[in-house]
């Protein structure tokens, strides 16, 4: 018993780690501001949208024995698309890179203005590769060494912030849906995507530690989510309102990296400015390790060694130092357009899985469900960014939310549970009926 608390303990601090970085920093801050009075409802939307969804994944993940489970029902070429897409977002197309940009923007660009960003990502890249080489030791380098130094700097931020606020909160929200803002945040984190990748890493950590079984890794993982959520809920919490105490200093068109740097000045000087790049370094850089890890994991099993766990974390290192170089912003909006594309589906998909293997095991119920999310999904896309008048998707319950598509989903679900067909895993595992 003490074993596996120890281990759940070091395992959440890891798992903590990976999932704070770069959007984690940047969007809660400007969050509060864009909230006002209504702060704590921008927190919650946030905190739902982001680490509730991510913790369950994470629990879909424990329940379905393993990630690749949760997009295999959709069938082989479809489930390897989509992961394909999720790696790519979470890994070297946005967010690694995004780390990087993230440190460069909030750390030394206040410190040293006259560094080359280029020189930065080279720098940044290197450090990342040199701890993910060694592919066995990353979650105790992450979880033993880097959380607790992270923490301690986030602490301090914090409490001086809410005992010495830097003004009122302000009187009126900045924008006009409080919960879609909070919600829209929360997908741009990308943690939910990311839950896909970090599964595989620590249920592998899980194994190493002794923990042999499924009822014993599952007790672990379990544990080390619920050790994560609850150090992110304080995080998060006390950075909205951070952010929400700058309101009559900025409004929504402050950039959000100089919001925070402006916010950390204000609060501990000179010197906070040199912890907070610390933190953000660390932060940011933990994170890019759990991602380059991964990712790099999953495409040499996906290439069957043919592309090595090392050659992948030599290219995704060079890949991601080169869109870094971008900037914070640009990756954004990058990023805005094909997360409303990858997200719908793949979260239908954790929830049905959520829901246990007797769900799961109607492939067409799955598959159409999947089906309906993304069809939703890239219609609000393609109507955001073409202007084509769509009004009927206005209309869909909870669409004001961004979650338009949960009902379609849900009716074509439904349509597929009543489809012959079961999926080949549940064949073997389930009885008929």
């Amino acid at each position: 018993m003490k074993k596996t608390v120890l281990d759940s303990l070091v395992i959440g601090f890891a798992l903590f780690s990976m999932f704070f970085g770069a959007g984690n920093v940047i969007f809660p801050p400007y969050l509060g501001l864009e909230s006002g009075p209504h702060w704590v409802a921008g927190f919650v939307s946030y905190f739902i949208a982001d680490i509730g969804l991510a913790l369950l994944s994470m629990f879909a993940i424990v329940r379905q024995g393993t990630p690749g489970r949760i997009t295999a029902p959709i069938g082989k070429v479809p489930s390897t698309i989509l992961m394909c897409a999720v790696v790519l977002c979470i890994g070297p197309m946005l967010a690694i890179p995004r780390t990087a940009a993230t440190t460069y923007e909030t750390s030394l660009q206040p410190l040293l203005p006259g560094v080359s960003p280029v020189v930065f990502s080279i720098v940044f890249f290197l450090v990342v590769f040199l701890l993910c080489v060694r592919e066995t030791a990353v979650v105790d380098i992450v979880g033993k060494i880097l959380t607790p130094a992270l923490l301690a700097g986030l602490l301090v931020l914090i409490i001086v912030g809410v005992v010495h606020p830097l003004g009122p909160v302000g009187e009126a929200p900045l924008v006009e849906n409080v919960a879609a803002t909070g919600i829209e945040a929360g997908y741009q984190t990308m943690d939910v995507l990311a839950t896909l990748l970090f599964g595989y890493i620590i249920l592998k950590s899980a194994l190493e530690k002794g923990h042999s079984t499924p009822a014993a890794q599952a007790k672990v993982v379990s544990g080390a989510s619920l050790v994560a959520g609850a150090g992110l809920l304080v995080v998060y919490l006390g950075l909205t309102y951070l952010g929400a105490t700058t309101a009559q200093f900025f409004d929504i068109t402050v950039d959000r990296t100089f919001l925070v740097t402006y916010l950390v000045q204000g609060l501990l000087g000179r010197a906070g400015i040199i912890i907070f790049a610390i933190v953000v370094a660390l932060a940011c850089l933990t994170t890019a390790v759990g991602l380059v890890s991964a990712c790099s994991a999953y495409f040499a099993g996906l290439t069957k060694g043919v592309l090595s766990y090392r050659k992948a974390v030599v290219l995704i290192c060079l890949f991601s130092a080169v869109v870094s170089n971008f900037g914070i912003n640009e990756i954004i909006a990058i990023a805005t357009p094909i997360l409303s594309v990858v997200y719908p589906p793949t979260l239908a998909l954790i929830i049905l899985a959520f829901c246990g293997r007797r769900v799961t095991a109607r492939k067409w119920a799955v598959r159409l469900a999947a089906l309906g999310a993304l069809a939703v999904s890239l219609l609000e896309v393609i109507a955001s960014y073409t202007g084509l008048e769509l009004a009927f998707l206005a209309q869909l319950p909870l669409a004001d939310l961004g979650f338009g598509w949960v009902v379609p989903a849900a009716v074509c679900g439904v349509i597929g549970a009543f489809l012959p067909g079961r999926t080949p895993e549940a064949a073997e595992e389930l009885p008929p009926g």
